[in-house]
């Protein structure tokens, strides 16, 4: 039986770039869209596999999108601006990409085509206190990358050949690497600053490591036909934790580590849940690696990455 064609957008960023080994590795074509916004080379590694492509492109181009389907069996849609503080320094292009492409890329799609697509657990917003959200709790997200991503996992369900994972917050080393994400910023600065200040420290989110939401994606084209025209969280379920627990945590391996608790000032992104990853459980798949391993693995990371590009010392 042939593997399957495979066409992730955005395929070089911080998620493609770990997900795109994963999936030539396990025999699929792999053909990566990406505008290398960040000038990354990400995929390097990638360019000797006989079954990988690679097309500099926009994901939001309707004549470069209808070319790259004809021959797509399944599209992972990761081209996205991501997180709030991006979303809000460029509302049209956080609109554009992460919804308006969303919707093109369903209109042209034809019935049999496959789509796994990522969104975020953030369109909880603030939940219900000391309740689980699962995936009947009703979504409000706060922030305009919520709301983006709520909207297009609607266009996408509705397709009826789709699944949409909602993804917790992501952390661990990547090729392409992301230095905003909570825990990957909080190691960063017990690595280098040996401090940070938390803001709404009470706040509590859950977390799941980079290379466990690409073995979900595994699992979604393993077993599509039983999970397909479903949302799925996708977390860590031992990883409910407010910023003050994640500071204990990295404490533990970082013994010099000094966390303040501020009483003014606010968190920009104000996600404030606790999630229920059962369903996606009871399908088979289950998260592996906890924070400890995550946190040990940045803390290495952190030895080979200096981000004092305007920094005078």
């Amino acid at each position: 039986m042939a593997k399957l064609n495979i066409l992730i957008t955005g395929g070089a960023g911080y998620l493609g770039s770990i997900l795109t080994p994963v999936l030539l590795r396990s025999g699929y074509n792999v053909r990566v869209l990406d505008n290398f916004l960040f000038s990354q080379n990400s995929l390097a590694s990638s360019c000797a596999h006989p079954n990988f492509e690679v097309v500099r492109g926009d994901a939001r181009d309707n004549r470069t999108m209808m070319d790259l389907l004809k021959s797509t069996d399944v599209i992972i849609p990761l081209a996205a601006l991501v997180g709030a503080p991006m979303c809000d320094r460029d509302q049209v292009g956080a609109k554009t990409t992460n919804l308006d492409a969303i919707v093109m890329m369903t209109n042209l799609l034809s019935l049999d085509q496959r789509i796994l697509m990522p969104v975020t657990n953030s369109g909880y917003g603030i939940g219900d206190q000391d309740s689980l959200c699962t995936e009947e709790t009703p979504l409000r997200p706060i922030s305009l990358y919520g709301k983006t991503k709520v909207e297009a996992e609607m266009a996408v369900l509705a397709c009826e050949n789709a699944i949409s994972f909602r993804l917790a917050t992501v952390f661990g080393m990547a090729p392409r690497m992301r230095l905003d994400l909570l825990v990957n910023d909080f190691v960063y600065r017990a690595v280098n600053d040996r401090s940070v200040v938390l803001f709404e420290s009470h706040f509590k989110r859950n977390f799941i490591h980079i290379r466990d939401v690409a073995n979900v994606f595994l699992h979604g084209l393993e077993n599509f036909s039983a999970m397909k025209n479903q949302a799925y969280n996708v977390g860590l379920s031992k990883a409910n934790l407010t910023k003050l627990e994640l500071c204990k945590k990295i404490k533990k391996l970082l013994p010099n580590f000094t966390y303040l608790e501020a009483d003014i000032g606010e968190d920009p992104d104000k996600r404030n849940y606790i999630v229920s990853n059962a369903k996606i459980e009871a399908t088979g798949y289950m998260a592996e690696r906890d924070l400890d391993v995550g946190i040990k693995e940045l803390i290495k990371g952190y030895q080979m990455i200096q981000n004092s590009r305007y920094g005078n010392v």
